[in-house]
């Protein structure tokens, strides 16, 4: 027998050549980023995560603070945002908005998104390009519910005058933001079309209201952040080794 067909039976998993076309797409789009992921759990496990569990356990109390006859109103002056305040008001609040839980949505939806997308863009970016474009992503619906406001209804990309009293918290801004940075900078192109494009199908057909916008403002801004970053970063010497985000000192 010849040693190829030993290989095969001694169960030598087949090269790159003998994938289908679609596993080495997907090799090719998530490959990078999942082996990162998992390095980075096989050697510490949740240690590679804590400012995620933090804010898992942050969003936690929040919810059960908020649910209490006395704790509403606290978690309302701290961390809820309405385009109706002032400016200054809300620049305060926004970040603490990002993990106080909507109450017209089960939290544990909220949890899964920051438990599973920031848990990955913290090992893959680091926890402050996660938290910086997690707040930038989550101020730009703060700036878009009052610039749609003023535009008005009678615009596609202006909001009716009722949505300065909707109460403007949770963390799906964010993990959007998130998710469109991650694509880029392990440059998996078809995932970060892929999220662009349901953002724009949700407001279209789906949730063409505050929130809907809203994740559409995030994408945009995460989008320009990523489009300067491409302008006016070093560039790498050619055969440079890639370093990821986990595998830089936090």
């Amino acid at each position: 027998m010849s040693s190829a067909g030993a290989g095969r039976r001694e169960g030598t998993a087949p090269g790159p050549r003998g994938m289908s076309p679609l596993r080495r797409a997907a090799r090719a789009e998530w490959g990078p980023l999942l082996r990162t992921v998992r390095s980075a759990l096989a050697a510490t496990k949740l240690r590679a995560i804590p400012v995620t569990l933090a804010a898992v356990c942050l969003t936690l109390v929040f919810q059960f603070v908020q649910n209490q006859p006395w704790g509403y109103q606290p978690v309302q002056d701290i961390g809820s945002v309405q385009a109706w305040e002032h400016l200054w008001v809300a620049l305060l609040r926004t970040p603490l908005s990002l993990f106080v839980p909507a109450l017209d949505l089960p939290v544990w939806g909220a949890l899964a998104q920051i438990l599973v997308v920031f848990g990955i863009a913290e090992i893959c970016v680091g926890w402050r390009q996660t938290m910086g474009v997690a707040y930038l992503a989550t101020l730009a619906g703060t700036m878009y519910a009052r610039i749609g406001i003023w535009i008005g209804p009678e615009s596609p990309i202006g909001l009716p005058d009722s949505d300065k009293y909707v109460i403007d918290t949770g963390p799906s801004a964010a993990v959007v933001g998130l998710a469109v940075f991650v694509c880029w900078r392990y440059r998996a192109w078809v995932t970060c079309a892929v999220v662009v494009l349901a953002m724009l199908v949700e407001v279209v057909f789906i949730k063409n209201n505050l929130a809907g916008k809203e994740h559409v403002a995030a994408v945009l801004a995460v989008l320009a952040l990523c489009g300067v970053w491409e302008v006016w970063r070093p560039r790498k010497p050619r055969g440079a080794q890639r370093v990821t985000g986990w595998e830089h000192p936090r």
